[in-house]
């Protein structure tokens, strides 16, 4: 099967959930400085979300880019990783109504863990789809980055029991690294 389907799916999926979460966004009730301030820390974490989201959708571009066919396996990945990124909008609600709690600091960082897995899930499956000449198998490698994400998760979501704001620095360092799309796709086209 050609790439076409999944990929137009994946992307009204994720627009959808862009769309859920910018409607969880509320203004303030007053139209005060000081209110506006206090609704920061649901727009930080919208804004962090947001950009988790954006590079999901990069990646996932250029995943399927280089993806010569799909067949069940890789739609029923390409799944598994749109659940998880699902639940984004509702632990990004959460953490921001309570950073400093540890239970929603926790669920945040564990979404983005079963996301970060999903989507080496789905990248595994894809390389043992095709045959071994195929490019990304050459350009994910080690994936030093993917694994270092998955550490930072983990390390994120034990520090949380520390300080909430170790492990919201954690998560951060991830987005911050993934903002730059891997480069070693693109060039391989």
């Amino acid at each position: 099967m050609k790439t076409s389907r999944l990929e137009a799916f994946s992307d009204g999926v994720l627009a959808i959930i862009i769309t859920i979460m910018v409607l969880e966004l509320s203004a303030p009730e007053e139209a005060t400085v000081g209110a506006l301030l206090e609704r920061a820390p649901v727009f930080i974490s919208y804004v962090f979300s947001f950009i988790y989201l954006g590079i999901y959708w990069n990646n996932h571009h250029h995943l399927f880019q280089i993806t010569q066919r799909v067949n069940g396996k890789v739609l029923w990945a390409n799944l598994h990783l749109l659940f998880w990124l699902s639940l984004i909008p509702f632990t990004t609600a959460w953490i921001g109504e309570n950073y400093d709690q540890t239970l929603p600091v926790v669920a945040y960082g564990v979404v983005l863990l079963l996301c970060a897995i999903a989507y080496f899930i789905l990248q595994t499956v894809i390389i043992k789809s095709h045959d071994t000449e195929f490019p990304l198998r050459k350009v994910v490698g080690s994936d030093r980055k993917g694994k270092i994400s998955i550490v930072c998760y983990f390390l994120g979501i034990g520090f949380t029991f520390v300080n909430t704001w170790i492990a919201i620095v954690l998560y951060s360092v991830v987005a911050i690294m993934w903002l730059v799309p891997d480069r070693r796709i693109e060039k391989s086209l």
